[in-house]
């Protein structure tokens, strides 16, 4: 349980990361957590028995495909859903 909580939090701080690279136009730091939220999001798959949470995977997968003007946004908001399911559901 500690390890997927770990690795949630990681993930919603990659994407926070990702959506503060792209709002500053910090194109080479954006990616590198992109990539890292991708990784986590992998590793997360493989240990994931919640719907929700397989719900946000799915979604955070799309957002970070994209590449219109909503992705700093979306990325920002899949952060926030993150961290609120290992506060509320994982403490």
């Amino acid at each position: 349980m500690i390890d997927t909580q770990v690795i949630i939090e990681s993930l919603a701080m990659d994407l926070k990361r990702f959506a503060l690279g792209l709002h500053r136009g910090s194109m080479g730091t954006a990616n590198r957590f992109r990539e890292e939220a991708l990784k986590r999001g992998q590793e997360l798959e493989t240990q994931a028995t919640d719907e929700y949470l397989k719900k946000l995977l799915v979604g955070v997968r799309k957002v970070l495909s994209q590449r219109d003007e909503r992705v700093a946004e979306d990325a920002l908001m899949y952060s926030t859903l993150f961290q609120n399911f290992a506060q509320k559901r994982l403490s």
